[in-house]
C-alpha cells in the first residue's frame, strides 16, 4: 500500500532569495544536510509541527532497554507499520539530491533521515547520521542481520498478527492500542540468542557513532558552503554542523517550511517548499554547469 503524502502549504518563495542560493549551489563544492521534511512527499510524516513542538512520542532508547515489554510494544509497531515504511519511494527531492551531486554541484551528503531514499534515488556516498531501518543489530553480541530476514523471523513467531493503524511514525512504527502487542513474541539473535534486537537507528536518547560525526564535520569543513534541506535543526545531531559551518565562514543556506533553530546561523533562509524550489534548481545548475 503507497502511503499518503501529507504536506504543509506552499508559499511564494522570494526570488532574490532564490536567485542567491541558484548561484550558491551552481558554484558547486556543496555539502548537504537533509531532514525529514526531505521524505514528506514520499508519505513519511516529520516529526515537527510548525512551532517545532514534536508531534509525537518515539521510544527512548532507555526506555527500549528497560524491558521486554517495552520492546515487545515497539516491535509490534514497528512490524506493522516497517510493512508500509518500505513501501515509500525517492520523491523529486531525493532525485534532485542526486542529480546535483552527479553534476558535481553537491560534494557531500549527510542525512539524519533512517528510510534510505537518498540511496534508492540514486545518491552515493551518503553519511547517515542516525543510521538506517533496513538493517538490524543485536545490542549484546553486534551482529548484523538484514531487514527482511528479521521481518520474517517475526511474521513467523506471530503467525496471523495485524493491527491496524492510520498513523505511521518518522521511524517507521505506528500506533497500537496496549491490546494490540500484549500477545505479541520477540524474536531473538540466532548468533546468541539475546532478545535485544533493534533497527540500527539512533533512538532519542541515544548517541551518534563518534566516528560517523568526524566523518559528518569532515564533509562541512571541507565545503563551499552548507545546503540544509528539510530540517528544523532541533536536536543537535544537525544543528552542530551548522554551528561548524557558520564558525568557519562558510555560507549556510537553509530551504524548509517553517522556522528553523539554526536560523541564527544562516546566510540565506528559503521558506518554501523542497517540492517547489529543487525541481528549479536544478534545471537552473545543470544549465549553468
Amino acid at each position: 500500500m503507497a502511503l499518503a503524502t501529507v504536506l504543509p502549504p506552499p508559499v511564494p518563495v522570494d526570488e532574490a532569495d532564490y536567485r542567491r542560493l541558484r548561484d550558491l549551489v551552481a558554484a558547486g563544492g556543496v555539502t548537504v544536510l537533509t531532514g525529514a521534511g526531505m521524505s514528506t512527499a514520499s508519505g513519511i510524516p516529520d516529526y515537527r509541527g510548525p512551532d517545532g513542538s514534536r508531534r509525537v512520542q518515539p521510544m527512548q532508547y532507555a526506555e527500549f532497554l528497560g524491558s521486554a515489554e517495552n520492546r515487545r510494544r515497539y516491535w509490534a509497531r514497528s512490524y506493522v507499520g516497517w510493512a508500509r515504511f518500505r513501501a515509500a519511494g525517492p520523491n523529486e527531492a531525493h532525485h534532485v539530491v542526486a542529480d546535483l551531486q552527479r553534476g558535481g554541484q553537491v560534494e557531500e551528503l549527510i542525512t539524519q533521515n533512517v528510510d534510505g531514499l537518498h540511496q534508492a534515488a540514486g545518491s552515493r556516498d551518503v553519511i547517515e547520521l542516525h543510521g538506517n531501518l533496513n538493517v538490524i543489530v543485536c545490542l549484546t553480541c553486534e551482529e548484523r542481520f538484514d531487514r527482511v530476514e528479521v521481518h520474517r523471523w517475526i511474521a513467523e513467531a506471530n503467525p496471523g498478527f495485524s493491527a491496524e493503524s492510520e498513523e505511521i511514525r518518522p521511524d517507521g512504527d505506528i500506533v497500537l492500542a496496549a491490546q494490540d502487542f500484549a500477545d505479541f513474541r520477540l524474536v531473538r539473535c540466532v548468533t546468541c540468542g539475546s532478545d535485544l534486537l533493534k533497527p540500527d537507528v539512533v533512538f532519542f536518547g541515544g548517541s551518534v557513532a563518534k566516528p560517523l560525526v568526524e566523518r559528518a564535520y569532515a564533509a562541512v569543513e571541507s565545503a563551499d558552503a552548507l545546503l540544509v534541506l528539510g530540517s528544523s535543526l532541533q536536536v543537535m545531531s544537525g544543528l552542530r554542523f551548522v554551528k561548524r559551518a557558520h564558525a568557519l565562514g562558510l555560507p549556510v543556506a537553509l530551504v524548509t517550511r517553517w522556522p528553523t533553530r539554526g536560523d541564527a546561523w544562516a546566510s540565506l533562509r528559503i521558506d518554501g517548499l523542497l517540492q517547489d524550489v529543487l525541481p528549479r534548481l536544478r534545471a537552473d545548475c545543470l544549465q549553468l554547469a
